[in-house]
């Protein structure tokens, strides 16, 4: 019988490994953008409390179940503009000053993105739109 060399196949990687330092990082994630049934919800709830009335006062002034108006407050359901209309009405509020109030959250919120410089690529160079007032020029 001759010696043959094992059977053994050699696995030869496609990408380098993890580092022996340590575990991979995560990878870096973008701030999320917020769910504007979120910020609404978020609207509707800081008016409510601020009148110091009840989830069920105020359903019951918009003809919506309670359960309902708590899962719109809560971010939860996707309203439509008749109910949001009838909420913020029973707040004393009309529509437009619901949706105002809740883009004012809206730039609250992501107000902190706009100090980090947004960048662009175009034709494979970068170009810093904050050194141009936030406008991204094309050559």
């Amino acid at each position: 019988m001759t010696d043959h060399a094992p059977n053994e196949a050699r696995v030869i990687p496609l990408r380098p490994g993890p580092a022996a330092s340590g575990p991979p990082a995560p990878p870096a994630t973008a701030p999320r953008e917020p769910l504007w049934r979120h910020l609404v919800g978020d609207v509707l709830r800081k008016e409510r409390q601020a009148q110091e009335r009840t989830l069920k006062d105020v359903a019951d002034a918009a003809r919506i179940s309670m359960p309902y108006l708590s899962e719109v407050e809560r971010g939860r359901k996707e309203a439509s503009s008749e109910v949001l209309a009838a909420a913020a009405g029973a707040l004393g509020l009309g529509l437009g000053d619901l949706l105002a109030r809740t883009h004012a959250e809206l730039v609250r919120v992501t107000s902190h993105r706009s100090a980090v410089p947004a960048r662009s690529v175009r034709n494979g160079s970068v170009r810093n739109r904050a050194a141009h007032g936030g406008l991204c020029l094309a050559a």
